[in-house]
């Protein structure tokens, strides 16, 4: 009885995994084709424009950093001792002449000593003179035996020593003129007062700095240079400098250190900047900045391709070279100098290879991409746009595309 119940069930199963088995069989073919027509139709990830790399002719440049100073320093001092200071006619920042007064001692007790001193040379002056009257008349009369030979002789080192009293007031009267003029401060040479330690009403000693100046305004960059990059820069060499104000001047190589540093291993490039960067008061150019610069070498020629064909990823330069299946290849690349909108490839691509240039930051290596002339491609976006805008919100909004998901 049970044996005769259960058959129906077992027929029901059998159906039921017959129809299964067809289903199976008849779907298999079917998504194949379905996957086949999807390969068919695969559509570009992007719409893209290439360029081939150019010969081009760049200049050589070589970067480095400094600090700004003057070209020689003079230190004005003193050299009265023990004089009152009471009068500065200068300032930091002014600009002076060789031979103007930068400062006045007082003059008093010089005058004074001077009077003494002219005073003693008249003295000096009158004794030589009875000295020389004394000694001419011993002379007269040394024929006639009236005066012995020893008082003529003295009478003739009188005259000798009244001379030589007068040389030595008329040194003591120079002195105390040169301590006259030395009352007042003159500038050595022209340039501007970058330092002031005058003070009015001070005593001060013979020697003490009272002004420190730029001498003749002229300023230098003081680039450092590692030792390997020094046989590349001779004596007037120019060099465009840059200071941390954004002000830029171009200025020649004076001098190139004669040594190294044996600590940091650079050596001093000493470089003249123009007076009109440096000497008027509102100079964008001042001793002490920190400047940046370029030393100009000349020219070479390099291989080059636009910016936007340059993609950086993780750290390194990439560009994307276009193949005949319209597929993208991701090359590695060395990037070198920029000038303008172009920038120089060391290594990784030919003279021939031809690069993604708009598009290439979307890209990942392997996209399928639709290929249209520089020429075209900027007529078709204006277009895009213009539709774009005279479509409805809700039609604009489905007709944007969709960039391509990361790889």
């Amino acid at each position: 009885m049970n044996s005769i119940q259960l058959k129906p069930l077992a027929a029901t199963l059998l159906a039921v995994f017959t129809l299964s088995s067809i289903g199976i069989a008849l779907y298999a073919p079917a998504s194949r084709a379905a996957d086949a027509r999807k390969t068919d139709t695969a559509k570009p990830a992007l719409t893209v424009t290439t360029a081939l790399p150019q010969a081009s002719r760049l200049p050589i440049k070589l970067a480095a950093n400094g600090n700004l100073a003057a070209w020689q320093e003079a230190s004005v001092g003193s050299e009265a001792n023990g004089l009152r200071l009471t009068e500065v006619r200068v300032n930091v920042g002014d600009t002076v002449k060789a031979g103007q007064v930068l400062a006045v001692f007082s003059a008093d007790s010089v005058n004074a000593d001077l009077a003494q001193a002219r005073a003693a040379l008249q003295e000096a002056e009158a004794n030589a003179a009875e000295a020389a009257a004394n000694a001419a008349r011993a002379r007269t009369l040394q024929t006639t035996g009236a005066l012995s030979a020893q008082q003529i002789s003295q009478y003739q080192t009188a005259e000798q020593t009244a001379n030589a009293r007068i040389a030595s007031a008329r040194a003591a009267v120079a002195s105390q003129q040169l301590r006259l003029k030395n009352t007042q401060v003159l500038a050595p040479d022209s340039g501007v007062i970058s330092a002031r330690g005058a003070t009015v009403g001070a005593v001060v000693g013979a020697g003490t700095e009272l002004f420190r100046m730029i001498r003749q305004g002229r300023l230098e960059w003081r680039a450092e240079v590692t030792a390997a990059d020094l046989r590349q820069l001779r004596t007037g060499t120019s060099a465009v400098v840059k200071a941390a104000n954004g002000a830029e001047a171009t200025g020649k190589v004076r001098m190139v250190a004669p040594t190294v540093d044996p600590q940091t291993r650079y050596a001093l490039v000493y470089v003249d900047l123009p007076a009109s960067a440096t000497s008027a008061a509102n100079a964008p150019f001042k001793a002490g900045m920190f400047a940046s610069g370029q030393f100009e070498l000349g020219a070479s020629d390099a291989i080059t391709v636009p910016q936007q064909a340059i993609v950086v990823r993780d750290g390194f330069s990439y560009v994307f070279r276009l193949n005949a299946d319209q597929h993208v290849s991701q090359l590695k690349v060395k990037a070198g100098r920029r000038l303008a909108d172009r920038i120089e490839v060391l290594d990784g691509i030919g003279a021939d290879t031809r690069v993604v240039v708009n598009g290439a930051g979307f890209l990942n290596d392997g996209d399928l991409v639709h290929h249209v002339a520089a020429a075209a491609s900027a007529p078709a976006a204006a277009a895009v746009v213009g539709k774009t805008q005279t479509q409805p919100p809700a039609q604009a909004k489905a007709a944007a595309p969709t960039a391509p998901a990361a790889r």
